[in-house]
Order: C-alpha cells, then structure tokens, then sequence
C-alpha cells in the first residue's frame, strides 16, 4: 500500500506546526522565568487593595437589627487584649535583619519608601537564588504599618511558616521567608 503525496504532506505540515507551537511554548515559559510578571506601581496596588484589606483587617460584623434599647444599656467592651507578637509599623520598625541564607546577618535601614525583593537588580533587596522569582515581593507601608505582599511569585512568601495569598501585616521579630532567606522586621 502506498500514502499518497497528499497525505504525506498534510502530516509533515502538522508536526512542523505541532514542533513551532512546542517551541513558543518553551520561550513564553523561560521569557516568564526570566524577567517576571509587570508589578504595577504601588500607589495604584494600595488603592486597588485598600478595599481587600479593610476587609481583612475588620474585627467582628455589627449587627444590623439592633433594638435600640441594647445600644444604650450595654456595657463599653474593655480593648481587645494583645493577640500575638507586637506589628512592625513606621514607628517600631528601623531595620530589615537578613536572618538565614546568602546574606546573613546583613540589615538594611527601613524608610518610609517600600523594599521590592527579588533576583532582578532593580529590585531594594536583589536575593540571587533559584527559588526566588525575578519581582518577588513587596515590603510596605499602609496606614503606618509594615505589610508584605506576595507578587505572584513560583515559590510563595512565608509569614512565620504561612504561605501569604494576600497583603499581610508583618509582625516585630517575625521570620519571613522568601527562596532560601529569611529575614525580620527589627527595632
């Protein structure tokens, strides 16, 4: 039995174009890799989630019926008691202290300015490993209080072990972990 030229080449025509997509596939993957996802500009990223962190920050719901009679006989509740290690804010916080990894033992001095961490040499702090993406993440201030957040990075950003999903306020003392190093906020 013979194929005929047609068929031939109708098949040849379908590998090449199988092999040219394989290969876009290959370069989109380490052009990804390699140079990252855009990071918007933080002032547009602290409107975008100011609403996202009210909403995280929001202690109980208020009920919306109330009888008025209970709003005026109750009691003032006492301050909610420290739940957990004091929260780095402008005031407390003076010096990021790389903890463990490459470049233990070195601090840095905290501005008001946000730290951008990654293995791109645009970034405040470069951290050079293979388990840290090209725009990492983001140490800021929001309304006077240090908070890291996660730039969509491969490997994720850990907060005292939790793997981060949205901006979170970062405690005094507390280890954050990003590829191989790990760094706390410090008086």
């Amino acid at each position: 039995m013979s194929v005929s030229e047609l068929t031939l080449l109708v098949l040849r025509l379908g590998f090449l174009l199988l092999l040219w997509i394989f290969i876009f596939g290959i370069v989109y993957a380490l052009r990804s890799d390699l140079f990252g996802h855009r990071v918007r500009k933080q002032q547009q990223d602290a409107a975008a989630s100011a609403p996202q962190m009210a909403y995280v920050a929001a202690a109980t719901p208020v009920p919306a019926a109330a009888a008025p009679t209970e709003q005026f006989t109750a009691r003032p509740s006492a301050p909610p008691a420290s739940s957990g290690p004091e929260r780095a804010n402008a005031r407390n916080a003076t010096r990021l202290v790389i903890t463990s990894g490459p470049k233990s033992g070195t601090e840095f001095p905290l501005t008001s300015d946000s730290v951008t961490i990654g293995r791109s040499g645009d970034s405040s702090l470069v951290i050079r490993d293979d388990y840290t993406s090209t725009h990492h993440a983001r140490l800021m201030l929001w309304n006077e209080e240090w908070m890291i957040q996660d730039l969509d990075s491969t490997n994720g950003t850990f907060l005292n072990g939790s793997r981060l999903a949205v901006p979170t306020p970062v405690p005094l003392n507390t280890p954050v972990k990003i590829g191989a190093t790990s760094f706390e906020l410090r008086r």
